[in-house]
């Protein structure tokens, strides 16, 4: 349908196909890191008095922002253990736990402990693990990153002391680059990318960020420029493209000291803002400073909204506080429209279907939007009865989609 031909297209256009299987969700964001699904079809509605499509829920170990990946017919959470107030305030570090599900039917098949590290600051299980289909990689808060088989094992284990200086906690998720997890950590004159061998941890290269001053939380998009990957960062001050063979910076812009905190890329662009500031939507193909060639558009003052948008087309999605969905066109940053809707959540981030539809869909209220079109389209609302923490993003593999809540694991599909 017309639909699934714009959106294939703005996909191509992007550079953004990946090496993942249809139906996999391999990390923050799917396999683009910009929040495309092939997924057609799924479904409108779910929860409710009577939870309709929901197909499964599990109760992972403890509890944790993170999302939910998919690969190969299971789903792989990240998750911490339950603190209490004196925990905190003692600097208790709690267990870490990988665990992975069954999609078909939300049977645990597997948990494993991961010993922490040994930085404490409340927050543990906010990244997204990464999987390349042959292991699980996760990254946490207490500085310590992990592969596990897909049988549990860990494979190897390496810790980074810190000190670590991100607000809520260490955020940005792992990103895989041929053989090399990529950790990004935007904290200062303290901050790091850092390049580990996917295959033993060990350390390949360590690039030093003393520029990025202030800190972000935002995890970097490998995107395609004239067929070379860039790893597209969102700089606590300046956008910038990375070499991500090595961590060099390509290109940078928007160097105002502003908080940057959301990324996306999409139809040859790359866009970012910050929590309550500057937005700007970049051509990536320059090189050093691109603030006067290759800024396309900007906007000085863009509501708070720690969400990643999402681009269709040339649409661009945006959720903000409080509780704004805004649309601009992509080509030339125009406002399409600016509407409310009661509760949804400017912490979690959307994701873009093949059949023309965005799910902004968290533990709270969800609104599934009709894509591509010159107004607001509401195709459905929804709610879960088990709300709490709406920070988590769904996944969308095998027909299904894939919530985290405050406290468990949901399966949403057509039954």
């Amino acid at each position: 349908m017309k639909h699934s031909r714009w959106l294939f297209w703005a996909l191509v256009a992007a550079g953004t196909c990946c090496r993942a299987s249809a139906g996999e969700w391999p990390g923050w964001r799917g396999p683009t890191g910009s929040g495309y699904s092939d997924e057609k079809d799924l479904p409108l509605t779910w929860g409710g008095k009577g939870d309709d499509h929901v197909l499964w829920r599990a109760t992972p170990p403890g509890r944790g922002s993170s999302s939910p990946i998919v690969w190969g017919g299971r789903v792989f959470v990240s998750s911490a253990a339950k603190q209490t107030d004196q925990d905190v305030k003692d600097k208790v570090i709690p267990e870490h736990y990988v665990s992975c599900y069954r999609a078909a039917d939300g049977k645990e098949l597997w948990r494993t402990v991961i010993p922490h590290g040994s930085f404490a600051d409340g927050y543990y299980a906010i990244p997204t693990p990464v999987t390349d289909g042959r292991r699980v990689y996760a990254w946490f808060g207490s500085g310590v990153a992990a592969a596990l088989d897909f049988d549990g094992r860990v494979v190897w284990r390496r810790e980074r002391p810190g000190p670590f200086h991100v607000y809520p906690g260490v955020s940005s998720s792992p990103v895989l680059h041929d053989d090399s997890l990529l950790i990004l950590v935007d904290q200062g004159k303290d901050s790091f990318l850092l390049a580990l061998d996917r295959a033993t941890g060990a350390v390949k290269w360590e690039r030093k960020r003393p520029d990025a001053r202030g800190s972000t939380n935002s995890t970097p998009v490998l995107i395609d420029v004239r067929g070379r990957k860039q790893l597209a960062v969102d700089a606590a001050n300046a956008l910038q493209g990375l070499d991500p063979a090595d961590g060099k910076v390509l290109w940078w812009c928007a160097k105002d000291g502003g908080y940057w905190t959301s990324l996306t890329g999409g139809s040859g662009l790359v866009y970012a803002d910050s929590g309550g500031g500057r937005g700007v939507a970049v051509d990536p193909g320059g090189s050093g400073d691109v603030n006067k060639t290759h800024v396309r558009w900007q906007h000085d003052k863009v509501p708070e909204g720690l969400g990643c948008p999402v681009i269709v087309g040339d649409y661009l999605y945006r959720v903000s506080k409080p509780g704004l969905l805004r649309c601009w066109k992509l080509s030339g940053g125009e406002q399409v429209f600016e509407e409310r809707l009661d509760g949804i959540s400017y912490l979690s981030s959307p994701i873009a279907t093949a059949d023309g539809r965005v799910y902004f869909a968290s533990a709270g209220k969800s609104y599934v939007i009709r894509a591509g079109v010159p107004r607001l389209e509401v195709l459905a609302r929804n709610a879960l009865k088990d709300g709490g923490d709406d920070g988590p993003s769904p996944a969308a593999a095998g027909g299904r989609l894939f919530f985290k809540t405050s406290g468990r694991l949901w399966c949403i599909g057509k039954k």
